[in-house]
């Protein structure tokens, strides 16, 4: 099983780690070939260019561990090169404030995956925080169409379920939940039901399953079997080629991170609470992604299903929504 790990395109779908060579080092050793880099949540459009100008840098100083990912040939070429590629995403469209041509602009810059909103109101729809989610707006459909057409995932995972359903169907291409678990196994604001799993593969979308601790059945009891347990829930609600894996590492950030991130636009009012986050006993750290393939193959999965969920159904939605 360390041979399979080791030979397949293992993607995680969303990590919002504080970055530092040891997370990358870490990234190496869990045998990771791809993730979904968190650079902007609560940022505008001028605090974001100097988070993305620290992953240049990074890009440059730590080039033997990590590499930018635009393309799905970037990320075969990173698995033959043994680093790991990284694409940035953002958590919340804040950033685009209300200029549609930021969106061209960050994609110039190689930013792959967009959340359209972060739990609460912004310009272009509604969290899954908010008491009433109104849909998406006129202009968050002119923001849909525009990461259509250059080239940008559109992830509904903090996003309210009014608002998702709008952007699945106003989306000429396919959307993703990149880091959700299900509300049949734990009902929670950021579950989402069976239907609304449902209804993305049915238009075409993906669901990548988190296994961040306050949203599993278990909490911090949880193990990794129950992180693949909730996996099997949604493969057998979606079927196995619309599932991956985000599994919303946090690594090595603090209380005051948390305290950010559950504050409406990072300082107002408060959203949720989460206590102490310990990740699942087998994968509290990204350095032992391979587990993660040993619990799936310990739960009966055939190759192919772990190959397609680890790292090639990514691949493949990527590719359809990137065009490369």
């Amino acid at each position: 099983m360390a041979d399979l790990h080791a030979d397949m395109i293992v993607i995680d779908g969303l990590i919002i780690s504080k970055w530092s060579r040891s997370v990358f080092e870490d990234m190496r050793r869990g045998g990771l070939t791809a993730a979904n880099c968190t650079c902007s949540v609560w940022e505008g459009f001028e605090a974001t260019m100097r988070n993305i100008a620290d992953w240049k840098r990074w890009f440059r100083e730590h080039a033997d561990l990590i590499t930018q990912v635009r393309t799905t040939a970037d990320i075969r070429r990173a698995k033959e090169e043994g680093r790991t590629g990284i694409i940035l995403g953002f958590q919340n469209a804040t950033a685009f404030e209300d200029q549609l041509g930021y969106i061209e602009l960050f994609k110039e810059l190689g930013v792959g995956v967009v959340q359209l909103a972060y739990n609460t109101q912004n310009l272009v729809g509604t969290g899954c925080y908010e008491s009433h989610d109104g849909g998406l707006s006129d202009f968050g459909r002119e923001v849909v169409a525009e990461m259509n057409r250059v080239g940008i995932l559109c992830d509904l995972s903090h996003v309210g379920p009014k608002t998702s359903q709008d952007v699945i169907l106003a989306s000429r291409k396919p959307v993703a939940y990149t880091h959700v678990l299900p509300a049949a196994l734990k009902p929670h604001p950021r579950n989402k039901s069976d239907e609304e799993l449902r209804f993305i593969a049915d238009h075409g979308g993906f669901v990548g399953v988190t296994m961040f601790p306050p949203f599993l059945a278990k909490g911090s009891d949880a193990t990794v079997d129950d992180f693949v347990a909730a996996i099997d829930h949604v493969i057998n609600v979606v079927g196995e080629d619309s599932v991956g894996i985000g599994t919303d590492f946090t690594q090595d950030q603090d209380a005051a991170f948390f305290e950010w991130l559950t504050h409406d636009k990072g300082y107002a009012r408060r959203l949720t609470t989460f206590g102490d986050v310990v990740n699942p006993a087998g994968i509290r750290t990204i350095g032992e992604f391979p587990n993660v393939t040993r619990a799936m193959e310990k739960a009966g999965w055939a190759e192919r299903r772990i190959r397609k969920v680890m790292g090639e159904n990514w691949i493949r939605i990527l590719a359809e929504t990137w065009g490369a």
